[in-house]
């Protein structure tokens, strides 16, 4: 797969492409059905399939209020999308200047003329150009001018509600990972460095790991069974993850991400990791001495030997 940054300004585009536009934050079930189509139609004809995006979100340029947190980093996304099979990634820099883009320019000038746009296929709520102005009607009737043929994929549901980003985040941070998880196909990841602590883990019998993460949206605060995976040793360790102010250690302290890797001891400060969210074990709290936290963070342990007893058996 080949990832291109600045699509507006590059000149290594590809032609002929069977492509869909979007945000796609998250990569989730949703979005991955249009991903299958469009790699899927990819491999009939034996042309190059593309996804065309955006970085930074649209509303963090035109209503930085209301920018939601993403799902995913640029590289999660990129990486999704290389395992979905697309061809390419085409990143388009949002600015304010290309928010005042007509759709109908847009269409003319980039997806017809800089890429020679074969296919297209957009969710059925995708809107894009000046104002939000463009819309499947748009493309239909532009792409049967310049040559193209643009398609509407039907959204996917679960539980009666459109599956969507904006879900899974509300999901997220209510700390509802396993249906978080259903919606994603395959659990809420965050990616970054594992920093140095104050050791108190260690203190408390129980060492921990503390990320210092690349992800935008955390989870409610509380304590989860989790798995860390370590590129360096091309493996991943069972876990029980605490986040957090940690009450009962320090008063008004900042909010933490720290792990217990089960039956691990190496020294791994600096690393670069994955952690990633399986389910919610409870909520955090102030205990009464720290002799009462260690014996609950032994407890917590037990449950996610007993989480992955039950769900790798």
């Amino acid at each position: 797969m080949q990832a291109i940054r600045d699509a507006i300004a590059s000149t290594e585009l590809p032609r002929g492409v069977i492509a869909t536009i979007g945000n796609y934050d998250g990569i989730h079930i949703g979005q991955q059905s249009v991903l299958d189509m469009v790699t899927g139609r990819a491999r009939e004809l034996g042309a190059p399939s593309a996804v065309i995006t955006f970085d930074p979100h649209p509303l963090s340029v035109v209503r930085p209020d209301d920018a939601p947190p993403r799902l995913v980093t640029q590289a999660q996304k990129e990486e999704l999308l290389r395992e979905a099979g697309v061809d390419y990634v085409l990143t388009i820099g949002f600015t304010h200047e290309f928010s005042n883009t007509r759709a109908r320019t847009f269409v003319r000038n980039f997806l017809h003329g800089r890429l020679a746009v074969a296919e297209l296929y957009v969710g059925s709520h995708f809107t894009f150009g000046r104002r939000r102005e463009g819309d499947i009607a748009l493309l239909k009737e532009m792409g049967a001018s310049l040559g193209f043929a643009a398609m509407e994929i039907d959204e996917v549901r679960t539980a009666g509600e459109r599956v969507s980003s904006s879900r899974i985040r509300s999901l997220v941070l209510d700390g509802r990972m396993e249906e978080a998880n259903a919606l994603l196909g395959r659990p809420y990841t965050m990616t970054g460095t594992i920093a140095q602590g104050d050791r108190m883990g260690q203190r408390l019998g129980w060492p921990t790991i503390n990320l210092a993460p690349e992800n935008e949206l955390y989870p409610n605060n509380g304590v989860y069974v989790t798995r860390v995976y370590f590129p360096s040793f091309e493996a991943t360790f069972r876990s029980v993850t605490n986040i957090g102010t940690r009450p009962t250690v320090y008063e008004n302290y900042r909010r933490v991400i720290e792990s217990h890797i089960l039956d691990f001891s190496s020294d791994v400060y600096g690393e670069r990791v994955n952690l990633s969210f399986c389910r919610h074990l409870r909520e955090e709290k102030l205990f009464s001495s720290m002799m009462d936290l260690s014996a609950q963070i032994g407890r917590d342990a037990d449950a996610a030997r007993e989480y992955f007893r039950r769900t790798e058996s």
